[in-house]
Parts: C-alpha cells; sequence; structure tokens
C-alpha cells in the first residue's frame, strides 16, 4: 500500500496562490480545493437572481454582490465563493479590526443574504455542512438554494434565532426575504432557464 501525503497550507499561502491563479480555489482551513465551472444553466440562474436582486435593491441600505468575493467563516478557517450575496449597509472586510495593513479587501465577513445554485457535485455540501458553517456568521439570516435541473427554489429565514424553511416550485410563486423587504418572482429566477 502507498501512502499520500496531502499538504496543509497556511492561509498566507492559500493568499499566494489564489492571487496568481486563473482558476478559482477556496480554502478549507489548511486545504485548498479547486472551484469547477458551471453549466449554462448554472450560469444563467446565477445572473438572474443577481440581477433581480440588484434591481430589487436599488435606493436601499443593501448590496448584492457576485460569486467574485471570498467570504471568510472566521469560525471555521473557511473562505469560500457563494453565488450571490447582500450585504446591509458597508462590507466589513477580513483583518479590518486589527488594522489598515492586515485588511483584505477580497475577504467580506457579514452576508445577510447568501444564495447558492445547486450543482449535483456541491448539492449536499451546500445544504448541510456550508449551511452550518454560514450560520456561524452573526450577519448572516437569509438563505436560497437554486435547484438548475428543475423549478424548485429552498428558502431558510432566521427569525428570533430560529432557522425556518419554506419552498417554493411553481412560477406562479414568488418568495418574500424578510431581511431585504423585497419580493423575488420564481419565473424571473428561471428567465430563460430551459428543462
Amino acid at each position: 500500500m502507498i501512502a499520500t501525503i496531502q499538504r496543509h497550507y497556511s492561509l498566507d499561502e492559500y493568499r499566494a496562490i489564489a492571487d496568481t491563479s486563473e482558476e478559482k480555489c477556496e480554502y478549507h482551513d489548511g486545504e485548498i480545493i479547486t472551484v469547477n465551472g458551471g453549466t449554462v444553466k448554472h450560469s444563467r440562474l446565477s445572473r438572474n437572481i443577481l440581477s433581480l436582486l440588484d434591481t430589487k435593491l436599488q435606493n436601499t441600505n443593501f448590496e448584492a454582490i457576485n460569486n467574485n468575493l471570498r467570504l471568510w467563516i472566521p469560525d471555521y478557517r473557511r473562505g469560500v465563493y457563494p453565488d450571490a450575496m447582500v450585504f446591509e449597509g458597508a462590507l466589513q472586510f477580513n483583518g479590518e479590526s486589527q488594522g489598515d495593513a492586515s485588511r483584505r479587501e477580497d475577504e467580506v465577513l457579514n452576508p445577510v443574504l447568501i444564495v447558492e445554485v445547486l450543482s449535483p457535485s456541491t448539492e449536499e455540501y451546500d445544504r448541510t455542512d456550508k449551511f452550518r458553517m454560514y450560520r456561524s456568521i452573526p450577519s448572516f439570516c437569509e438563505y436560497l438554494l437554486i435547484r438548475q435541473n428543475k423549478i424548485f427554489v429552498e428558502h431558510y429565514s432566521k427569525q428570533a434565532q430560529v432557522w425556518t424553511y419554506s419552498d417554493f416550485d411553481g412560477l406562479d410563486q414568488s418568495i418574500v426575504l424578510k431581511s431585504l423587504n423585497i419580493e423575488l418572482a420564481i419565473a424571473e429566477i428561471y428567465r430563460g432557464v430551459e428543462f
């Protein structure tokens, strides 16, 4: 039997690799994970949800951000790339409390809403372990999981420290995002996506 050695990367080593890599990679407490590209459906759904959020949040104190900005989860030492995030007020950057020298403008800490478009390879992770890690973020209070193989959106919402669940499977339905005070039509999320 041949043993393989798995390398453990420091956070600084990861950041140096991520800053110069042509591929997007996440940091999982010492392990570097390459993020694969998505399908056309995944891309359309990501575009639709970001565009919809951006339009609905105009002239508010909220800002929608795409999947190019890394979310840092301090409790789990994870740097991940959700498909979309929404922030209330100013973005908080990793290292801000230690002063400007260590501030990371590529790592944010305070999303209110996180959106993941589900892929077959990541669906269980997004729904379980990743959601558990996201829940350690104090500002995080709404989570959308969007299926790409059929019309189905899952919505998790935190009210008084209790998470509730609802799902939507009809193009005539809408999701109310209480933390953002907006409503999203399922038909708009799935616009241009064919099954």
